[in-house]
């Protein structure tokens, strides 16, 4: 049965408690001091690269779409690869993050029209909003635990409401709150046929972004979720049942602190890798910013990228990535017909905070 109040607007005084206001401290802090960290990095395609594969496999395994990091920077580097299902839906996540981010920032909006473009780019059926009745969720045991709105012109109506709150001017309540009340109002309405709970989750970078409290995409809440599945679900259910968005928010809160101090973390250790790496090339002849770039921009290199990067010879090419190997800063990988080049130091920070 859906439930009506939490489709409906929000007092936001019910949420102007000290345990919110806490816990909204701590988030704000972390999140400007990860900002920071970020603005830090000279070449911030690195982030981009590194961070957004990582929050599509996070965010995809709460979906039980799992697949390995050698799998996914693999698929990654090679498009004619035969992927596993499992990397090709986690390739598109980070297409669509792309695809979000793109609007925002051209537009600086985030509409209901843009969401389904998102969600279209994750499931290519193109299907849109739910027009058929039947739609319901169940728990790990099968039981209907919630019903959400099975008109077509009803679901046409609260993504239009979504949309003006997400959109609207900032008013008395914190952007991050806002952002976790929409959350779990775009959830509940549930609008697609699949690919609801991904799409929900790049609405909340792209929202954080277009309230200018991040840049850059790069913080993603994915990773402290899938930890906290059961907490995530229970809490969604919790709003419905008995109206208790406090516990709620204060979970979202919490997960934009511990993604911030992880981000933090994940950034600080890059930019060390860097550093260390600029020193040993250094040592090497061939040594030049746009490799250092490129090793840093692709877990997995291919002699094709460096090619292109640093307009060289297949040859030369592969006489570089080569020299790297027996020095040990590569470790070549034969898959197939194709060899990649793995950088090790990042590929052990992505790996560790996976």
């Amino acid at each position: 049965m859906t439930s009506v109040d939490e489709l409906t607007p929000l007092d936001p005084t019910v949420l102007e408690t000290v345990a919110v206001y806490r816990q909204l401290a701590e988030a704000s802090r972390l999140l400007g001091e990860f900002k920071g960290v970020v603005a830090a990095i000279p070449n911030q395609r690195i982030l981009l690269s590194a961070l957004s594969l990582q929050e599509a496999k996070d965010s995809s395994a709460i979906e039980n779409i799992v697949t390995t990091h050698d799998d996914l920077f693999r698929s990654a580097a090679d498009e004619h690869l035969a992927q596993s299902p499992a990397a090709k839906e986690i390739l598109r996540y980070r297409q669509a993050l792309d695809v979000g981010w793109a609007l925002v920032k051209q537009h600086g909006l985030l509409t209901s029209n843009y969401i389904q473009h998102i969600q279209s780019t994750l499931e290519p059926t193109r299907a849109g909003f739910r027009k058929v009745p039947g739609t319901v969720l169940k728990d790990q045991t099968g039981r209907l635990i919630y019903t959400p709105p099975q008109d077509a012109r009803a679901i046409v109506d609260l993504m239009g409401t979504l949309e003006r709150e997400l959109n609207e001017p900032a008013g008395s309540m914190d952007p991050l709150v806002r952002m976790a009340v929409l959350h779990h109002r775009l959830e509940s309405i549930h609008p697609f046929y699949d690919g609801n709970g991904r799409t929900g989750r790049i609405v909340n970078v792209l929202f954080l972004l277009k309230e200018g409290l991040l840049d850059l995409p790069v913080l993603y809440l994915s990773h402290h979720i899938v930890r906290t599945k059961p907490d995530y679900y229970r809490l969604l259910q919790q709003v419905r049942e008995e109206g208790d968005w406090e516990s709620w928010v204060i979970y979202m809160l919490t997960a934009v602190a511990e993604s911030a101090r992880d981000g933090i973390r994940t950034v600080n250790a890059i930019r060390e890798a860097l550093r260390l790496s600029k020193q040993e090339l250094r040592a090497f002849p061939f040594y030049s910013q746009d490799l250092l770039n490129n090793l840093f921009t692709h877990p997995y290199t291919k002699v094709a990228f460096i090619e292109q990067d640093l307009g060289v010879t297949r040859v030369t090419a592969t006489k570089y990535l080569n020299a790297l190997v027996e020095h040990g800063m590569l470790r070549k990988l034969r898959a197939g017909r194709s060899n990649y080049y793995i950088n090790i130091r990042l590929f052990d920070i992505l790996a560790r905070e996976g």
